[in-house]
């Protein structure tokens, strides 16, 4: 019995050191929690003050192409020349900008491109801060030939159909002064109230434009989706003018969700480039000049074509490149032999 005892003695001793000896152990750290995500990259952004710039541009070009050839009446050439002259040539250069911006974000591979750099906050930061710094930046990151490509043939096609209009209004000019031609009874009278009409064109110059709510909401969608223009895919290799690299770093900034309204400063920034307000302001100049030479209503007719229509052409392909030069052509005046084949040339009396 006794030995019994021992032996329950010595268990109990042995859990009790055991247990003593578990309580001076060092407990094993429990393992960290898993890190977590990433936050997603912010969501591509433009800010509505794109969209509506580039609506007053969108609508100018609608009204220019809106002018035909054919004029019934000296009341239809003025009519267009007030069409021709309201905007104002700073305004309609950052309209022009801002859409282009919105052309480029109509590229999937653009948006791809530049939205890979996106997901780290600080190469985003860091992508934003460069773009900013160096507009021209933004037309070296992949994708960027499918958003020029995009901007020159859309704009292209404006090109095209604009030089026609000029074209066709500046030979009417001569045509209009042919004998067998019925108009021709007015259309060689002395314009109206001629001081009255120059001027009243320099003061529609010289008003901005309400952007139109219609095409705002249409672009600013399209911008924010990627969609909706129905765009055909083109390319457009390196090098770009300074205007179209503005428009790409605008579209760049969307793509990094930099351009919000937050960011109204930048954008409304790269909308403005020299060069590109420089030919606009020249075409309102040559259009004045036009204006004060001209008499009879079919030189006020030259000058729509000329320097409103054909300058409009002219300094979108200045923009989408290479850069024209502008040269003035008035009307010249006192009467000589007329030369319809010199389309070209002012019209002559």
């Amino acid at each position: 019995m006794s030995q019994a005892f021992l032996r329950r003695g010595l268990s109990v001793a042995a859990i009790a050191a055991a247990a003593v000896l578990a309580s001076c152990s060092t407990p094993q750290p429990e393992a960290p929690p898993p890190a977590p995500p990433p936050p997603p990259p912010p969501a591509l952004a433009l800010n509505q003050s794109v969209a509506e710039a580039a609506s007053v541009y969108v609508a100018f070009v609608r009204e220019v192409g809106s002018i035909q050839a054919g004029f019934p009446n000296a009341e239809s050439i003025q009519a267009a020349l007030r069409k021709g002259a309201a905007v104002e040539a700073g305004q309609l250069s950052r309209g022009m900008i801002a859409y282009g911006a919105i052309l480029a974000l109509q590229s999937p591979e653009y948006v791809a491109g530049v939205r890979q750099f996106a997901a780290d906050p600080a190469q985003r930061q860091q992508m934003v801060a460069r773009i900013i710094a160096d507009p021209a930046y933004a037309a070296t990151l992949p994708g960027a030939d499918s958003a020029a490509g995009l901007i020159v043939s859309t704009m292209g096609k404006d090109i095209a159909a604009i030089t026609a209009i000029a074209e066709a209004v500046e030979g009417d000019a001569y045509t209009i002064q042919e004998r067998r031609d019925p108009r021709r009874r007015w259309a060689v009278q002395p314009v109206a109230d001629r001081v009255g009409r120059l001027e009243g064109a320099k003061s529609l110059s010289a008003v901005p434009r309400l952007p139109s709510a219609e095409d705002s909401a249409r672009l600013f969608a399209a911008a924010n989706s990627g969609s909706g223009l129905n765009l055909t895919p083109a390319q457009r290799s390196a090098p770009f003018t300074p205007a179209i690299a503005n428009s790409l770093a605008i579209a760049a900034l969307a793509a990094l969700g930099a351009a919000g309204d937050d960011a109204k400063a930048n954008t409304d920034a790269l909308t403005s480039e020299s060069n590109n307000e420089f030919c606009f302001n020249m075409s309102k100049l040559m259009l004045f000049q036009c204006l004060a030479a001209s008499k009879p209503s079919y030189e006020d007719m030259f000058c729509a074509g000329r320097h409103i229509a054909r300058d409009l052409a002219q300094c979108t392909a200045q923009y989408t490149g290479p850069m024209p030069t502008l040269t003035a052509e008035l009307p010249p005046p006192g009467p000589t032999p007329m030369a319809a084949a010199a389309a070209s040339a002012p019209p002559k009396g």
